[in-house]
């Protein structure tokens, strides 16, 4: 009796009451939080990388060990380090198709993987072990899944901060990810055909900036082939061009920019993943 006089009391004093909210109604015009999904190497080593998401200023919502590192287990492991309803910082100042700073809409995925060293015969980058990436895969259907994640907003930190970030770098297997249904990928027919021309007429660099535009990156467009513009083509060969990404507007580049950008990209069917629909 003296605790229910006790509790009314503080009620009473504190001018609360309890808090009813009626669940019965749900609206029809929503989606997930989690418009767009990145993914990053972390370049460096599995227990630092545990130890800068979890104690630093930075963070993700996932990293996907290589199995290294870590005593008495050497299988590939995913961390989930920050609930999917909460924001992570991996993505920093970055944009993409008009919307910016995209910590808020996003989830990332931190990949242990070094990313590469320089050594006497230049730059070396490492690969993605096959169990690790068998991982990130089905981690990126489950999210995709669950928020109907579209293909053209699954992305790497070099696309949406191609003047920062290099991550996950050209030995990260985007093709495969395209074949598993999760991205769209430039036709080959079309872009050889397409290169036949541009070996013949190059575009000019407005051309390409467009392009990029028309893509999701942010260049300038002033037609010159300055330092932004440099960084964004080479972001783009990073993901479709692996063999060779050093910002240099080829006739390769061309084709397979201008598949991308004017309906020439394929989408495979991936029936487990049901339906999912490219952006409007």
């Amino acid at each position: 009796m003296r605790r229910v006089l006790l509790c009314g009391l503080l009620i009473l004093l504190s001018g609360c009451s309890t808090l009813v909210i009626d669940r019965t109604y749900t609206a029809k015009s929503q989606d997930s939080r989690a418009q767009f999904l990145i993914l990053h190497y972390t370049a460096i080593d599995h227990p630092k990388s545990l130890r800068v998401l979890t104690q630093d200023a930075v963070s993700s919502h996932y990293l996907v060990s290589d199995g290294a590192g870590e005593p008495g287990n050497e299988k590939a492991k995913i961390f989930q380090l920050v609930d999917e309803t909460r924001r992570a910082y991996h993505a920093g100042l970055s944009s993409w198709k008009g919307h910016t700073q995209l910590n808020a809409a996003s989830i990332g995925i931190e990949i242990v993987n070094i990313g590469f060293r320089d050594g006497a015969n230049g730059r070396e980058y490492f690969d993605y072990p096959k169990a690790q990436m068998d991982l990130v895969v089905a981690l990126v259907k489950k999210i995709v899944r669950e928020h109907n994640v579209q293909p053209d907003r699954i992305l790497g930190h070099s696309d949406i901060a191609p003047l920062r970030k290099t991550d996950p770098g050209p030995r990260f297997p985007w093709k495969r990810l395209a074949d598993e249904g999760l991205i769209p990928w430039p036709d080959e027919k079309l872009v050889a055909e397409k290169k036949t021309y541009y070996d013949t007429v190059l575009p000019n660099v407005l051309w390409f900036q467009q392009k990029l535009e028309a893509h999701g990156f942010s260049p300038p467009q002033n037609g010159e082939l300055d330092k932004a513009t440099r960084a964004m083509i080479a972001a783009f060969q990073l993901k479709y061009r692996q063999s060779l990404f050093d910002g240099t507007p080829d006739a390769e580049t061309a084709a397979i920019l201008d598949a991308m950008t004017s309906g020439g990209s394929v989408l495979k069917r991936a029936d487990e993943l049901g339906s999912i629909h490219l952006a409007r």
